[in-house]
């Protein structure tokens, strides 16, 4: 039987400046898998159900205030080292007693699991602090971390500081810890800025707790889990690996990949079963996608619902509000934008659909527009009912109606409704002038 942990706590870190991000958006803001990064690290920590989440962010942090609500922040007023980030959560976490989680919030891609494998490791050893470890391929880069006989963590050793034999440990540095409460607020006041960057380390807290007759502890954690971005390289790493994370998540769920490395997921997407993709698909966030959908090469597709049995593409876009009924076809080159396409109706060709509903088995006819936005800058809505026919180059001029079984003329600028059944059509007749093109010529 898994021992009852104690209370969590979590404390995420987000007032760093994120300068090698070269961008105007606070680092922690850029996205992963359509999620902010810190987005992803709050994840983690609710997926706990912790009794507390908290981010500790700088002044004029408006950016990530907003993005994190309604998680609490609070304010570390100049950038004086994460153990002073960690002390500006004192007060909100003021009575809490249990193990309290430091995470930071460029490490979009831990995961709960490896939280608790720290709430784990403090409680089967009784340690003061659990530092999280992990074992890269090449641990040149990172720091050490060294333990004695009992595999108690003695110190972390930066790697241009670390000798011989501590450069050949294969334990490094992974950024998370966690702290026994009662003892976390007395290490922090213990903190000095005696060293060159005139900060307060966190991670000072291991020499004081040793000398407070303590001992601290590692939690091995995968590699990837602590992957810190700070620059734009490393935020493409991170998105291959969640890529890489959410494509298995599917496949193992019941959806078929053809190539799945040119298959891009948000994080919220939802499948349902024996759903087919093609290469080259890029699914934004918000969309939902029922059982034995087929989705071609080259498509596009964000805040959509597709019902069963659809056929989407190839080279189709589905724009925010689009919704598509079971068994229809989006074809090649069709664009939908916030419009209805009802049960096993085709818009199989050249055509955009916008802010319009369309009945079910209809067929739209290549190169058909519906025209929603006009010269004052509105946008109108189209009804275009059930079993409706419409002629290829067909354009609605939106508001208007169109009734079941009605058929429309190629070519037609439609701008009037059209009752049920009815034929419209909607050109200027063809003339034919004999012997124009010869006299052309000869003038």
């Amino acid at each position: 039987m898994t021992p009852t942990l104690p209370p969590l706590a979590c404390i995420v870190l987000a007032a760093g400046q994120g300068t090698r991000m070269k961008s105007a958006l606070p680092k922690v803001l850029h996205k992963v898998a359509g999620l902010p990064m810190i987005a992803h690290v709050l994840n983690a920590c609710g997926d706990l159900a912790p009794a507390h989440r908290l981010v500790v962010i700088g002044p004029d942090s408006g950016l990530i205030e907003h993005a994190v609500a309604p998680v609490p922040c609070v304010i570390q007023p100049k950038p004086l080292g994460t153990g002073d980030a960690v002390k500006a959560a004192r007060k909100a976490l003021e009575g809490f007693q249990g193990d309290i989680a430091v995470v930071y919030s460029d490490s979009p891609l831990i995961t709960s699991a490896s939280i608790q494998a720290l709430q784990k490791r403090r409680h089967e050893t009784g340690a003061t602090i659990i530092v999280a470890g992990f074992e890269p391929k090449d641990p040149s880069p990172y720091g050490r971390l060294v333990r004695d006989a009992q595999g108690h963590l003695l110190e972390i050793v930066e790697s241009f500081e670390a000798t011989p034999e501590q450069a050949a440990i294969s334990l490094c540095w992974g950024g998370m810890m966690l702290f026994d409460s009662t003892k976390l607020w007395a290490l922090l006041d213990q903190l000095t800025d005696q060293n060159s960057k005139k900060e307060f380390f966190l991670t000072d807290c291991i020499a004081l707790a040793r000398q407070a007759g303590g001992f601290c502890a590692t939690a091995t954690v995968p590699a990837e889990d602590v992957l810190g971005v700070n620059n734009r390289v490393e935020l493409a790493q991170a998105e291959a690996i969640m890529q890489r994370r959410l494509r298995e998540k599917a496949m193992r769920a019941g959806v078929t990949m053809q190539d799945p490395e040119s298959v891009f997921l948000s994080m919220d997407t939802k499948f349902g079963r024996d759903v087919v993709l093609a290469p080259h698909i890029v699914i934004g966030a918000g969309v939902d996608i029922a059982d034995n959908v087929e989705i071609r090469a080259f498509c596009s597709l964000e805040q959509t619902r597709i019902e069963e049995g659809a056929i989407i593409g190839p080279f189709a876009r589905l724009r925010p509000g689009a919704s598509i009924g079971a068994g229809a076809h989006i074809g090649n080159f069709v664009e939908i934008k916030n419009s209805t396409i009802g049960k096993e109706t085709r818009v199989n060709h050249l055509s955009y659909i916008g802010d319009a509903d369309l009945g079910s088995k209809s067929n739209i006819g290549a190169g058909t527009i519906l025209a929603n936005y006009d010269i004052q800058k509105r946008k109108h809505r189209s009804q275009i009912g059930s079993n409706v026919g419409t002629g290829a180059n067909s354009v609605f001029v939106a508001p208007v109606s169109v009734g079941d079984g009605a058929y429309i003329g190629a070519g037609s600028v439609i701008t009037h409704d059209v009752p049920a059944d009815a034929l419209a059509v909607a050109r200027s007749r063809q003339s034919i002038h004999e012997g124009w093109a010869a006299r052309k010529k000869k003038s």
